[in-house]
């Protein structure tokens, strides 16, 4: 078996349907980070990494749109990190240390939110073993504000403490709808706004290169995605995530994140259900399926 940081990660709990313990042998490290200290609005992400892997039994192995089973892939869950609940840099810190323990295993890692301002420590990590990573936004949010509430570490701060972690300063943000008027300003003037009509041509030009995906869950409509903290009106459906997951096809995905689940906010359990699914797919993508 090969060697698991114990202190790294809490290994209770409820596994991700079908993913081993062992990691030996495996492509990818799936792992939560359940944290939400600085939810400005509705509170509840730390409880989304839980709720993915129970409701994720409730899914079928099979993934017919790639034509792929997670039973012939090798995956494994290593758990939750353990973090201190309060201010964010030590979380951010806990990520950062648990995602390059992932890699040092040899695996692709997939991190499950918990808030978005986790996601800095994971891309800081991945960028520090591929300095050209480029990272796609979905979000519903631009997350471009340098400060928020008094922290610099705010979930409405994340991509803008993931580019001082990005060395090519590559970030595609896409179909983002929502943000202050400066930030639609630096989305226009860096050219890093994306619509899923604009997105072939823009992945095309990253080709090989490798690529990191975040996906806030506010990305997906209010009327698929109820359970998340920030909900906005106007957003996107399975069908066009689905048209996300078939533009990967040849891309050189080497991690991934999916964030902002509040399952407490949605009493069908059916946002749940969606972000399980979400995670199927980048399970797959991620093994290089």
């Amino acid at each position: 078996m090969s060697t698991i940081p114990e202190e790294l990660f809490n290994r209770d709990g409820a596994i991700y349907m079908g993913a081993r313990r062992d990691p030996t042998g495996c492509t990818v490290g799936l792992f939560g980070v359940p944290y939400d200290g600085t939810t400005s609005f509705r509170p509840g992400t730390r409880f989304g990494p839980a709720a993915i892997r129970q409701v994720s039994d409730g899914l079928e192995t099979y993934d017919p749109q790639l034509d792929t089973d997670l039973d012939d892939i090798a995956y494994c869950d290593l758990g939750a990190v353990e973090i201190s609940f309060g201010a964010p840099e030590p979380v951010v810190v806990a990520t950062r240390e648990a995602t390059n323990a992932v890699m040092d295993l040899g695996l692709k890692p997939l991190m499950l939110g918990g808030e978005h301002s986790i996601s800095s420590g994971a891309v800081a990590a991945v960028a520090s073993h591929h300095p050209d990573l480029v990272l796609l936004q979905l979000d519903a949010h631009a997350d471009l504000r340098d400060h928020w509430l008094g922290g610099r570490h705010s979930h409405a701060c994340a991509m803008r403490r993931c580019l001082e972690v990005l060395p090519s300063q590559e970030l595609l943000q896409l179909a983002i709808r929502s943000g202050t008027r400066e930030e639609f300003s630096e989305l226009h003037r860096q050219q890093r706004l994306v619509s899923l009509e604009q997105l072939p041509r823009r992945l095309a030009a990253i080709a090989g290169r490798p690529l990191y995906l975040t996906v806030d869950l506010d990305w997906f409509d209010p009327a698929v995605m109820p359970g998340t903290g920030t909900p906005e009106p106007g957003g996107f459906d399975w069908v066009d995530f689905a048209r996300l997951i078939d533009l990967l096809q040849g891309q050189n995905l080497v991690a991934a994140d999916v964030v902002e689940l509040a399952p407490g906010l949605d009493n069908s359990g059916c946002s749940s259900v969606l972000a399980a699914k979400v995670v199927r797919s980048l399970l797959i993508k991620l093994a290089g399926c």
